[in-house]
């Protein structure tokens, strides 16, 4: 396939413990979720899709212009929400699909689209994207995930810790801050629609439970996640009341220039 072809799906859950409602939530007077959904628009998938658990999230997201489907409301995680959404969708086992969680209302149009070609060009069973740490605070912060890989880029593991560590320094609790030496997750992903539902039917895994991070699940599996350095920075998520506020602000800011 010359040209890269791929679907956006994004997981949206009305019902948040830090903030609840957040989908829907107004942005420069906007629904949260309608940002996400612009943004992936302008990536070049051929749909994109809201998989949403509440009437309210797909009467928002019509209305914008945008395409939304309904999906059960117990579902666990947002994994088995789009491994639904697929279904419903009718996409075929090889489509690429891009997750853009639903939270992410400035992901870069060229991020969305590097993760494609990420899964695209290495033919592993996921793809995902990472940027370098560049404070010491970030690599102790537990809400930051770091991802180490190898040599082929394939992910080794993904930490809540501060991997990798840095002997001698950390010990004495001290940080060089190497040239890129420690990698800050994005949690952006890309498979194949098979994959995706395999995904879905697997158990919870040990690491997985332990660091409360989904990915481990594939790897510890066995299976193979690409990771690529982001061609742009992504702005950071909305998890929380004050995350909001920032949002504002950085969308105010970016509407001035």
């Amino acid at each position: 396939m010359s040209e890269l072809d791929f679907v956006v799906a994004i997981p949206a859950r009305l019902s948040a413990t830090r903030l609840p409602g957040k989908p829907l939530r107004l942005i420069g007077g906007m629904p949260m979720v309608v940002h996400v959904a612009h943004q992936a628009s302008l990536a070049g998938a051929r749909e994109v899709v809201v998989a949403a658990d509440d009437p309210a999230i797909v009467s928002a997201v019509t209305e914008a212009g945008f395409k939304a489907v309904m999906t059960r409301a117990d579902h666990v995680s947002g994994t088995d929400r789009l491994a639904e959404c697929a279904s419903i969708s009718g996409w075929r086992p090889d489509n690429i699909v891009v997750n853009v969680q639903g939270d992410e209302p400035f992901a870069p149009p060229e991020g969305i689209r590097a993760v494609a070609a990420l899964l695209s060009r290495t033919g592993f069973e996921m793809a995902t994207l990472a940027t370098p740490i560049e404070t010491a605070e970030d690599i102790f912060n537990p809400n930051v995930v770091k991802v180490v890989a190898n040599s082929a880029d394939a992910a080794l593991y993904f930490s809540r810790a501060p991997i990798p560590w840095q002997r001698g320094a950390f010990d004495a609790q001290r940080v060089d801050l190497l040239d890129s030496a420690w990698l800050r997750h994005i949690g952006i992903y890309a498979y194949r629609v098979d994959f995706l539902q395999r995904f879905a039917q697997m158990p919870p895994s040990s690491l997985e439970t332990l660091e409360s991070l989904e990915q481990l699940r594939v790897l510890q599996a066995g299976f193979a996640i690409a990771v690529a350095r982001t061609p742009v920075a992504f702005p950071p998520g909305v998890d929380t009341a004050d995350d909001l506020v920032r949002a504002e602000a950085y969308f105010q800011k970016m509407h001035r220039l």
